[in-house]
């Protein structure tokens, strides 16, 4: 997945940067891997109509991928707590408009392999994850950093390992409670969700030509995740209310630097900022107020 090296988010305070690995993950990550896909239907693998329905939900091998997209964020950890703190680097998508399934998927294999990632996925153990092995298989590309990575225990595969973090999955206590959306999620921590995008509606707009569109919905899409894992490992002690709101508004800065060269990430930033007064996105002054 090659891109232009993205800009710095500003500067901020001081973390000790620890690059030993994480014991909870079974990954040596020293970043995060925030990644969503939006697909379409393979109409050359789906059973016929009279088998299976057009209105029903196509397995995941049935989903062709145009489009894969990421946040990535360095961890930092303190050497004296062992808290981490999450400095963003890169939201983008893998590759070009014009480039096939197979291109797009060995672009991310590739960015994969390259980097200790910790994954971070919205309901990517149910949906994403599988559907990126399964269409990787039908193309005949290797994704053996996916399978070879960390321990028998905790593994990219492992549901519970804390390498692969579904934060759909985890806030629902591994399936014992409901599973909210991503935008009910996002309404939990003062974040805008889709912006009046939708998953359904990327076979229109892919077929109408609109691929840069896709993308950059699904930007939008792990922006969101972002910001919700980062509450989440506030939520689990994993960081400190500080370290969470300079993780937020490195998001923020990072947003308002691309706003001019990508406009939807500024229309993200604008919708977000609106919330604010409703729904805070920082906590650390919450937090001393005991709210």
């Amino acid at each position: 997945m090659s891109d232009a090296s993205a800009p710095a988010a500003g500067a901020r305070s001081a973390v000790r940067h620890d690059r030993r690995p994480a014991a909870e993950t079974g990954v040596d990550a020293d970043a995060l891997l925030v990644v969503d896909i939006e697909t379409v239907p393979d109409e050359t693998l789906m059973p016929p109509p009279e088998v299976w329905a057009r209105d029903r939900f196509p397995k995941c091998a049935w989903h062709a991928v145009v489009a894969v997209s990421f946040v990535q964020a360095e961890i930092l950890r303190d050497g004296d707590t062992g808290l981490e703190e999450y400095r963003v680097t890169a939201c983008r998508s893998g590759g070009e408009a014009g480039w096939d399934e197979a291109r797009i998927l060995r672009g991310f294999w590739r960015h994969f392999a390259s980097g200790r990632f910790r994954l971070v996925t919205w309901n990517g153990r149910g949906f994403d994850m599988p559907t990126l092995l399964h269409r990787t298989m039908l193309h005949g590309i290797s994704a053996e950093a996916w399978f070879r990575r960390g321990t028998r225990w905790s593994s990219y595969g492992n549901r519970y390992g804390g390498a692969h973090v579904d934060v759909m999955d985890e806030m629902s206590g591994f399936g014992c409670a409901s599973r909210l959306t991503l935008e009910e999620a996002a309404a939990l921590v003062g974040m805008p969700g889709k912006l009046g995008e939708h998953g359904s509606l990327v076979a229109d707009m892919v077929a109408a030509g609109q691929i840069e569109r896709v993308r950059a919905y699904c930007e939008t899409d792990t922006m969101t995740t972002f910001g919700i894992y980062v509450r989440h490992a506030y939520l689990a002690g994993r960081t400190d209310a500080a370290a969470h709101d300079r993780a937020i508004a490195g998001l923020q800065d990072y947003l308002e630097l691309e706003r001019t060269r990508r406009p939807h990430l500024g229309a993200y930033l604008d919708a977000w900022r609106r919330l604010s007064d409703t729904r805070p996105a920082f906590v650390a002054d919450r937090d001393r107020r005991g709210g």
